[in-house]
């Protein structure tokens, strides 16, 4: 009989695996077996500790987004002491951004979910960035984290092209040579110190576009 420590250990192996192979494969394109195969057990015990693909789908989704929440939300505690390379670290052998680049296009109901749980984690990161003094508050936090949520999920999924473009794999883990992703972290910063527009160009867009109850009513709709 197996010790409640080694159904502990074997779900942590089955999830990783899935993680990977539905990093590298997608979810259609993976089964049970495969995922077995690479967790080193049998497929009923896959199914005794998940109950089905999509339910491991859904664990796998969860644990993604813990990962983000802790690295991201420990930075943000952090201050001024964060560690600036830790959001290009992988965790341990688990491609997590690679999974999330993949997932994100698969267009289950999942993602949604997946989403939704991932601007919320970003609300309150955001939230304590801004009370540490790392980040600038704002008359929008709301729209804020969803904005700067989806153009990050964004550029995940568009990696491939984003690696052809200017030579960087923001999948892979750039800790161990964080000079590797120079090109780019160097306009990134620029883009989020510095801005883009002129503040003659800014005026008028706020002209055209910025109507002072309209954040109120989007924050409405969304709750």
């Amino acid at each position: 009989m197996r010790s409640g420590q080694e159904d502990r250990t074997a779900a942590a192996r089955i999830r990783d695996a899935a993680i990977t192979e539905f990093a590298n494969n997608g979810v259609a394109g993976t089964s049970i077996r495969a995922i077995a195969a690479a967790a080193g057990v049998s497929p009923g015990l896959v199914i005794h500790h998940f109950g089905s693909k999509d339910e491991l789908r859904v664990a796998c989704d969860e644990f993604v987004a813990g990962i983000i929440r802790e690295v991201k939300g420990g930075a943000m505690a952090s201050g001024g002491a964060f560690d600036v390379t830790a959001a290009f670290r992988t965790v341990g052998e688990i491609p997590a951004a690679k999974y999330l680049a993949r997932t994100l296009v698969d267009g289950s109901p999942h993602v949604t979910e997946l989403v939704d749980e991932i601007v919320a984690d970003a609300m309150k990161y955001v939230a304590t960035g801004v009370e540490t003094g790392m980040i600038k508050p704002s008359n929008h936090e709301w729209e804020r984290a969803a904005i700067l949520s989806i153009w990050s999920l964004g550029a995940l999924v568009l990696h491939e092209h984003l690696k052809r473009l200017i030579g960087v794999d923001i999948t892979a883990d750039l800790s161990q040579d964080p000079k590797s992703a120079t090109a780019y972290m160097a306009p990134a910063l620029e883009i989020y110190s510095e801005g883009v527009f002129t503040e003659t160009t800014v005026q008028l867009m706020r002209e055209a576009f910025v109507d002072s109850t309209t954040t109120d009513n989007l924050k409405k709709e969304a709750t």
